[in-house]
């Protein structure tokens, strides 16, 4: 099935303890049903001492199911993502809220 949050995508949380929030999407885990996304779930970790990493405790970004997010349309709102074939025989995505193209 073809992927409907991709890389390079600006997301709001759906739900959760960030709900609301806005971020880029840096890595999606089609596998896990996963997104990883910019300043969004920030976890505290603490960090072992490596010879080339300095120990203590670091703040990243944990996976966010992919449920929980939505693409952000132009007007700012979550959008469904849907498909739709051009004349030319190429597959894009299209908000399901205005019917715009998200990638072309």
């Amino acid at each position: 099935m073809a992927a409907k949050i991709r890389k390079g995508d600006k997301v709001i949380v759906l739900s959760g303890r960030d709900k609301g929030r806005t971020g880029e999407v840096f890595e999606v885990r089609p596998d896990a049903g996963k997104a990883l996304v910019r300043g969004i779930n920030v976890v505290k970790r603490h960090q072992k001492q490596t010879q080339t990493q300095e120990g203590g405790i670091i703040s990243k970004e944990a996976p966010i199911d992919l449920s929980n997010i939505a693409i952000v349309g132009k007007d700012g709102k979550p959008t469904r993502v849907g498909f739709k074939i051009l004349a030319d025989g190429k597959k894009v995505r299209v908000a399901k809220r205005s019917g715009a193209e998200i990638d072309g």
